[in-house]
């Protein structure tokens, strides 16, 4: 479900990837609106874990819809946010630094430990302009959410997304869904753009 140039560009990501002892693997990428619209809603319910800024475990009963919302924003887009709508967007990981019996769970840990060289090698690549479009959007001091440096945005194809995103045609998905917590993310709207998705459009 990726855009073909978005694959495209992985693949060559790859080969080039490969060459260095990596196998880079896509451990989520498209997702669809309603998809992102059940994580929301189980969180907001307390049927999916909900974390703190540390990665933390918090107690849904424990928090008013507005912490609620704002908990969730947290490592979880608002639906008709989410980059992984786009087709342009994945969550890679190393396989082959996977342990046998392993599941990645994409956290800090794994990212600074199991596939620590790999994001070594990915920051020189960024860094040089030798990862084939690809970038990070999710990185520390840019806005509310918090550190993905598994989350891959391919910036050729995103940049075109980025440019026709509007408020109102949000406004209007989510006032058509069943989305829980709606009018506290209506009255915090404004906030969430600011904080949780314009900032990773410029």
């Amino acid at each position: 479900m990726l855009k073909p140039e978005t694959l495209n560009a992985f693949e060559n990501f790859c080969e080039e990837a490969k060459k260095q002892g990596f196998e880079p693997k896509i451990e989520s990428g498209w997702r669809s609106f309603e998809r992102q619209l059940l994580i929301w809603n189980e969180k907001a319910l307390g049927k999916r874990k909900i974390l703190d800024e540390m990665g933390k475990l918090v107690n849904r009963d424990e928090l008013s819809d507005l912490e609620c919302m704002k908990a969730i924003l947290l490592w979880s887009a608002l639906p008709g946010t989410s980059r992984h709508e786009w087709g342009t967007d994945i969550d890679v990981i190393d396989a082959a630094a996977v342990p046998e019996g392993y599941e990645a769970e994409l956290s800090l840990e794994e990212s600074f430990g199991v596939f620590g060289k790999f994001h070594k090698w990915l920051d020189s690549q960024i860094e040089s302009g030798n990862s084939f479009g690809f970038r990070r959007v999710f990185l520390p001091g840019i806005g509310r959410v918090q550190q993905e440096p598994w989350h891959l945005s391919y910036t050729p194809e995103a940049k075109k997304i980025e440019e026709n995103f509007t408020p109102e045609h949000l406004t209007e998905r989510l006032e058509k869904s069943d989305i829980l917590l709606l009018p506290k993310i209506l009255e915090n709207l404004d906030w969430i753009l600011k904080e949780h998705v314009v900032c990773y459009f410029e």
